[in-house]
């Protein structure tokens, strides 16, 4: 402090660690239109503050002294130390889907992160999304090398897009056939996702919070979060890298919204959730899952052999279950998201190795509503005689076809016999067995792990 004694004696000490620190810069006193030089004033020390709810944001703190060479001291050693922190990025190839959510992407992007990105130093190569598809033709054609990271601006299905890209990008460059990847390499790069959709289960599940501003913090600070991904293939192919599926009642739900894309997306996802709903009816499938193996030996050899087991699975460990089921959850994250604080799958986590396979046998209407209404709460979701639940490695769900059209038109099956899938909120329809295995900490997200959360609503195994 400066001033007089008594102004001292009430100023308290304040200490700051330089890991919450994601910037330094000379102060200076310039002209209007003065954009070098000026007179010098000290340093300014950018960092990140912790505030309630998981939520982070900045604040500058202002050190005064008016000597050069010892303000020019001071910078270029806490540059020095700014620079030797791990995982920090210097450069990043950022994608913005425009038509997210309330079109407000691009807002977000050039109102609240890139000023946090120029601050930090952090330099970016920014394309705005044309068309559905568009990241994944860049991300297969850009120099992925040059860039420390990639981030996305937008809602889930802009995020699993990339998150695909990224994936798939890696499968070429590692010379592997992306017609069916059954040991998958990792992403080269890690991902951050900056929230701008409507429900973003990813962000929520990384931050514990939708907040541009403590999404964007997490990324310049380098916090790195390895997380499961699943492969979804057919016996021939592979469909996509993803996080989270549903059949049934969710992908009914997604396949009517998208042909109402005309309307605003609020009103049509409502619209489809009450119309699907009364048009409730199941699903004849086989699913075909194998059990994740829980073993009992020191930690050492427990991780060897459960490595083992989830590379290959002896037939007879496979369970087999039929029938007629209202949906089918397979998630490999816990999903959370505003109207799920729980998460949609709260026995699973980012990198345990493992899925949550979640059945909705079929009931009545009312039944049914009862257990979508717990999701809302923090009561136990799954506390019903017709939903059963199961931690898994992998899952084949084989659909009995009917031979036409759904009751409803267009919905469920076309006339073609496909069935519709919801992955990570984007819309596949597929006629054959869908094969879905999970591959562990495979990516890299930029944000933490919810488990560390203080206020997360995931605490422990709800099962």
């Amino acid at each position: 402090p400066t001033g007089d004694s008594s102004v001292a004696v009430e100023a308290q000490e304040e200490i700051i660690e330089m890991k919450d620190v994601f910037s330094v810069k000379l102060k200076r006193r310039r002209f209007a239109g003065q954009k070098k030089g000026g007179t010098l004033l000290g340093i300014t020390i950018f960092k990140c503050l912790n505030k309630e709810e998981n939520k982070l944001t900045d604040c500058a703190i202002h050190l005064n002294n008016l000597s050069e060479d010892h303000c020019q001291s001071w910078f270029r050693h806490l540059k020095e130390i700014l620079n030797g922190f791990q995982n920090r990025p210097k450069s990043l190839k950022v994608f913005v889907n425009p038509s997210s959510h309330k079109r407000e992407a691009t807002h977000i992007y050039y109102e609240k992160v890139a000023p946090l990105f120029k601050l930090a130093d952090i330099k970016t190569d920014v394309t705005v999304t044309e068309y559905e598809g568009h990241a994944l033709s860049v991300l297969k054609e850009c120099e992925l090398q040059a860039f420390d990271g990639v981030v996305c601006v937008g809602g889930d299905g802009s995020v699993s897009e990339v998150a695909h890209g990224l994936l798939l990008r890696a499968q070429i460059d590692a010379g592997k056939d992306t017609g069916y990847v059954s040991k998958p390499v990792r992403a080269p790069v890690p991902l951050g996702v900056i929230p701008a959709g409507t429900t973003n289960i990813l962000a929520h599940t990384l931050y514990g919070i939708k907040h541009a501003v403590t999404a964007t913090l997490h990324i310049v600070l380098g916090h790195i979060q390895a997380v499961d991904v699943c492969t979804f293939s057919t016996p021939s192919k592979l469909l996509r890298f993803g996080f989270s599926a549903m059949f049934g009642f969710g992908a009914r739900t997604l396949a009517l919204a998208e042909k109402h894309r005309w309307m605003p997306s609020s009103q049509r996802k409502d619209f489809a959730f009450i119309k699907t709903l009364a048009d409730l009816k199941p699903e004849e499938c086989e699913l075909s899952f194998l059990p994740l193996q829980i073993l009992h030996e020191d930690s050492h050899e427990k991780d060897r052999k459960k490595k083992e087991k989830m590379k290959k699975g002896s037939k007879d460990q496979w369970q087999k279950i039929q029938g007629h089921f209202l949906n089918v959850s397979i998630m490999a994250i816990p999903c959370l998201c505003s109207m799920a604080p729980r998460g949609l799958a709260p026995n699973t986590r980012l990198n345990n190795g493992s899925m949550a396979l979640i059945v909705v046998q079929n009931t009545s209407r009312t039944e049914f509503i009862k257990h979508l209404k717990r999701y809302t709460t923090v009561k136990n979701q799954f506390n019903f005689p017709f939903v059963e639940t199961y931690t898994v490695q992998e899952v084949k769900v084989q659909p009995r076809l009917k031979s036409g059209p759904d009751a409803t038109g267009n919905v469920c099956l076309n006339a073609e016999g496909n069935c519709p899938w919801n992955i990570d909120g984007d819309l596949m329809k597929e006629a054959s067995e869908v094969h879905v295995r999970v591959h562990p900490q495979l990516i890299d997200l930029y944000g933490v792990n919810t488990d560390d959360l203080e206020s997360s609503p995931v605490t422990c195994n709800c099962i």
